[in-house]
């Protein structure tokens, strides 16, 4: 069964990892996908796999923290698909810089991305979603956005942010029949965490209980769920899929 059969779905980051992963996951269950990234070549690709699949899709190079490129993406999605029902915003970047060596610019630029990027999506968004008759959100945060380690600081305050943005606008769109939700990854296989693996692994596998580190999959899976109308009574919420990291 197509959990997402005539649905259309805007998903930011989407030229690797996680969010090539949600594409490409909500293009088998039946959606239109608009599908975004800062990274052309990585984008195209995915666009191509998802074509391959017989999906339906329009790849557009956007930076998130842009207001005006958001107002091109939301306006494409309804030029190519007359509608919008779900936003997954994935795209994020990462600084792994402790408070005493963050430099302020570091900690503007994360946020420019991860936390505005996210509140744009979702500003955008919303009146199509309304137009909709009601839809679904999905924040990508952090199991950081949930709790401390070392390092890190500007990330942490990003996801955060993302956290509690997605409930304040749980209970702001509500009336709306909106859902916005957040996930918390754990430690997942993607490019952005390969810089960390060394001759002897990944140094956060010892600190997630599972046997293994996270997939992509088990991220899209989750996404897909929230996308859902299986989840239309879910919003507010936080979906942590971390293999037991934050269970300690």
């Amino acid at each position: 069964m197509k959990r997402l059969e005539n649905k259309v779905a805007i998903i930011t980051g989407a030229a690797s990892g996680q969010g090539k992963v949600e594409a490409k996951l909500f293009s088998k269950h039946g959606a239109k996908v608009v599908i975004t990234d800062v990274d052309e070549t990585g984008l195209s690709r995915t666009e191509s796999e998802i074509k391959d699949l017989g999906g339906e899709v329009v790849a557009i190079k956007q930076n998130v923290s842009s207001e005006k490129e958001w107002e091109h993406v939301v306006a494409t999605a309804i030029e190519k698909f007359g509608k919008l029902d779900i936003l997954v915003n994935n795209a994020g970047i990462l600084s792994r810089n402790g408070l005493e060596v963050a430099s302020l610019k570091e900690f503007e630029q994360i946020q420019s991305v991860n936390t505005q990027g996210t509140f744009l999506g979702m500003k955008y968004a919303v009146p199509l979603l309304k137009k909709s008759g009601g839809g679904s959100i999905i924040n990508i945060s952090s199991i950081y956005g949930l709790v401390g380690s070392e390092g890190s600081i500007a990330y942490h305050a990003s996801k955060g942010a993302v956290r509690l943005m997605s409930k304040a606008a749980a209970v702001e769109l509500s009336k709306s029949y909106i859902r916005v939700n957040s996930i918390h990854p754990g430690v997942i296989e993607t490019p952005m965490s390969n810089d960390l693996v060394t001759d002897d692994g990944h140094p956060l596998k010892k600190k997630t209980p599972w046997p293994e580190l996270g997939k992509p999959e088990d991220i899209a899976y989750g996404a897909l769920y929230l996308a859902s109308d299986e989840s239309k009574f879910v919003t507010g919420s936080e979906l942590v899929i971390d293999g037991g990291y934050t269970a300690q």
